[in-house]
């Protein structure tokens, strides 16, 4: 139950009545309990009331009348934006062949505007409402700064503010925190930003060119895109006047395939960004054709994700063929063969989530006596084995590197979660490899001006700053604390066939070490009448297409589809999901959970197929909990909506489990149950038809392994790299200005020089289990070449990891 902090005199002189903490009061229409005594100071208050999750309105219903209304904050001076502006002029001057020089000076103001939904359903917001809402929403020492409906900032402003299809994770805390405060009538607050820019023009005359780049359409496109992420947000030509935007549901179609044949498999597929190749076009041809029937979009777009490169990994299994000659293994049994040879001490390994070892021996750990409920914490001894995870998200972060980076941390996060029937994460490392940075001013001399990237990727440097910005600031909003990582920069053209070697697509890595309870290690096998259930966040339009999408060759999709295809995370709702997990992994041998998957690529397409292979089920998708009701039935299904876990419980096991989502606020929904059929059958309850119909076993079993044809290229090899400052081992003295000149030109590498922009951003200790993290030293320099953690606060068994990288081939 949430939580009120009250500081209104109003508020005070009510509680001065109550001296007894189990007398309640009645306040906004809600009861309240006092918690702790704190005269002349906070009143502490648990809401005795609160409404269930399920019940609390996340957004209007089409019945309820709305309004809106907008509060804005002065915040005064923006030097970043203006560093921005800096940076997007240089750009449009270089664009126009014009002089870079002189740049003016900017000079840009910067103010917030709070557009809040409310309900008038029951009335306006009462005066004790009103003065919440401002506390709430007001900076509490600059009370000037702060009003509704007349802005600071009046002219020739920019506003920069999230897409309105999707209510922002920001949002969705904000409307917590006014339903905890007994604010119901609040249903959504969005947040936008609003610059006033304005240039000295008082050297206008003597550079006339000055104001044609100001003035030019580049200039304003250069600054917009270094203001905002074009994936999640954009720009406001004039202030909103309603949040909802007018999207109708899509209706699921039927592809004529019977009647065209594969041809309209393969428009389907450049269609709606499915990335079929011949094989797939052939197979889901033969499929539909021995069902008789065409199939349905939503359909379509369930294969495509489910049997995408990105889940299926078809190139790693798959028969590869070079130079005319069948290999006798493939990709994957060269990862597999070292633990082939040498299993040693392995529990679980290409078979869930993430690996696990054995642990040295059970330990003492601290875990609440009564994880239902609230108790103390006592010592216990368990059998913990060691839990460590990789993966990368590239594509994601390079379209928006932001939310692709911290929707990466995210789902690395539940994969170690969801291990075996649950698992306890600890601490995380992170990596990225980009382009040439090309840093403004800081020219480089092994960096090539001419070489071009893809519109629809940003540059190196912006995925550089932004990619470490997301992934730091999703593991600091969820609690883990980065540990160890590596950054490096590389382009270059190699020096005989002058062929282009860079990492145009970056690379974001995220790798996860936690641990996991020994008896919870394998995921037990669905079995008729057990629930379908999922928890976490709730749906929204985005995702759509990842798995596919991050399967193919960059370049083949359309930008739009690579924009549609990029997540939102929402921290807070994933460490709130993360701790019913958590209750439920200390319960013991009383876990609840049968078998748990997180939500990933593919959205419930993949998950739920996961859960209920072989056994097969019939899911309503009208279960599934909205956070936008203009969702069509595609996107409910299909979209990559974050924080999301699916698990399957039995019947007698819902009742307790749903407790323990209402005491963290998680919303739950029992998307249907297990029958036996061998078959996903998706049920659209609203309008009461099937709109997926297909026998998991040829969707999802043991399809035919694709094939792959290679051949080796021979280049010509580089020779050994000679030093000019070395003479038979040794340092020629009179050569010590190259040697000066080449180690400068090393210390100016990124994966060289100091990881402080990185670390100095990012929680490295928190937790209590970190005993060795990246900086060392009495000045704490990020040196570290080793990551311990402590698998408890009482005893010395741990965790050691290192991260290591390949040399670069030409």
């Amino acid at each position: 139950m949430p939580i009120c902090f009250v500081t209104t005199p109003l508020f005070r002189r009510k509680w001065s009545l109550i001296e007894n903490r189990d007398q309640t009061l009645s306040w906004k229409g809600r009861l309240w309990r006092r918690t702790r005594k704190a005269p002349g100071r906070r009143a502490y208050l648990r809401c005795v009331d609160a409404a269930p999750v399920s019940e609390r309105p996340d957004r209007p219903s089409l019945n309820t009348s709305v309004f809106l209304r907008r509060f804005y904050r002065y915040l005064g001076l923006d030097p970043l934006v203006v560093s921005a502006a800096k940076v997007a002029y240089r750009r449009a001057a270089t664009a126009l062949s014009l002089p870079c020089e002189p740049i003016p000076a900017f000079s840009v103001e910067r103010e917030d505007c709070f557009y809040v939904l409310c309900s008038d359903a029951s009335g306006e917001l009462t005066d004790m409402e009103e003065e919440i809402l401002r506390w709430l929403l007001s900076e509490t020492f600059e009370p000037e700064r702060f009003r509704e409906g007349v802005p600071f900032l009046a002219h020739h402003l920019i506003e920069v503010g999230p897409r309105l299809n999707f209510q922002t994770a920001w949002s969705s805390n904000a409307v917590n925190i006014c339903l905890a405060c007994g604010l119901t009538k609040v249903l959504r607050i969005e947040r936008s930003r609003r610059y006033l820019l304005e240039s000295d023009t008082k050297n206008m005359d003597a550079a006339p060119h000055v104001k044609d780049i100001l003035q030019s359409p580049l200039f304003r496109e250069a600054l917009l895109e270094r203001l905002h992420d074009r994936m999640t947000e954009q720009i406001y030509e004039e202030p909103l006047k309603s949040l909802s935007v007018d999207i109708e549901p899509a209706e699921v179609y039927r592809i004529p395939l019977l009647r065209d044949g594969i041809g309209a498999l393969r428009r389907a597929s450049q269609e709606l960004g499915l990335g079929f190749d011949d094989w797939d076009l052939q197979y889901y041809h033969e499929l539909f054709r021995d069902l008789g029937r065409d199939p349905t979009n939503v359909e379509l777009f369930d294969i495509a994700q489910s049997n995408s490169e990105h889940s299926r990994h078809w190139l790693f299994r798959g028969n590869v063929v070079i130079d005319g000659v069948q290999m006798p293994y493939s990709l994957m049994d060269l990862v597999r063969e070292p633990l082939r040879r040498r299993p040693g001490n392995s529990v679980l390994a290409f078979c869930d989530n993430a690996s696990t070892i054995r642990g040295l021996r059970p330990i003492p750990v601290l875990m609440p006596s009564d994880p239902d409920a609230s108790s103390a914490f006592v010592a216990r001894t368990l059998d913990y084995d060691a839990l460590m995870t990789a993966e990368t998200h590239n594509f994601p972060s390079g379209v928006a590197p932001f939310a692709g980076a911290e929707t990466g941390t995210g789902g690395r996060i539940r994969d170690t979660a969801a291990t075996g029937t649950g698992s306890l994460v600890i601490a995380g490392t992170a990596g990225y490899s980009v382009g040439n940075l090309h840093i403004p001013g800081y020219p480089l001399p092994w960096e090539d001006a001419s070489m071009s990237y893809p519109n629809n990727l940003e540059s190196p440097l912006n995925i550089c700053i932004q990619a470490s910005n997301g992934a730091s600031d999703y593991g600091n909003k969820f609690g883990e604390p980065v540990i160890q990582g590596f950054c490096r920069s590389f382009g270059l053209r190699l020096p005989h066939s002058n062929e282009r070697r860079e990492y145009v697509k970056p690379i974001m890595f995220s790798g996860g070490v936690g641990m996991m309870d020994h008896q919870h290690a394998q995921k037990k096998a669905p079995e008729r009448g057990m629930l379908v259930v999922k928890i976490g966040g709730p749906a929204y339009r985005i995702g759509m297409g990842g798995g596919a999408a991050s399967s193919m060759v960059q370049g083949e999709n359309r930008s739009e589809l690579d924009f549609d295809a990029v997540q939102r995370g929402d921290a807070e709702m994933e460490q709130r999901a993360y701790r019913v997990l958590r209750a439920c992994v200390e319960l013991g041998s009383s876990n609840p959970i049968i078998s748990l998957h997180d939500q990933g690529a593919g959205g419930n397409c993949n998950v739920v197929k996961e859960l209920i292979y072989p056994q097969g089920a019939r899911i309503d998708i009208r279960q599934v909990v909205l956070g936008d009701q203009s969702l069509s039935v595609l996107e409910i299904w299909v979209a990559e909506y974050q924080e999301q876990f699916g698990l399957l419980l039995r019947p007698e096991s819902l009742a307790m489990f749903r407790r323990l989502c209402e005491r963290e606020n998680v919303p739950l929904a029992v998307l249907g149950q297990i029958d036996g059929s061998g078959r996903i059958v998706l049920y659209d309850s609203l309008r009461q038809e099937v709109v997926v119909d297909l026998d998991l076993e040829r969707v999802l079993g043991k399809l035919p392994r694709k094939t792959f044809h290679d051949s080796r290229a021979y280049r010509t090899r580089l020779g050994p790299l000679e030093l000019p400052f070395v003479s038979r081992g040794s340092l020629r003295a009179e050569s010590a200005g190259d040697l000066l000149h080449i180690l400068d030109r090393v210390l100016r590498l990124v994966s060289v020089g100091s990881k402080r922009f990185l670390t100095t951003k990012v929680d490295r200790s928190v937790t209590g289990l970190v005993a060795q993290q990246q900086t060392v030293g009495p000045v704490q320099l990020p040196l570290a070449d080793v990551a311990v953690v402590a698998q408890s606060h009482l005893d010395q068994v741990g965790t050691a990891i290192a991260t290591g990288e390949q040399c670069i081939k030409s």
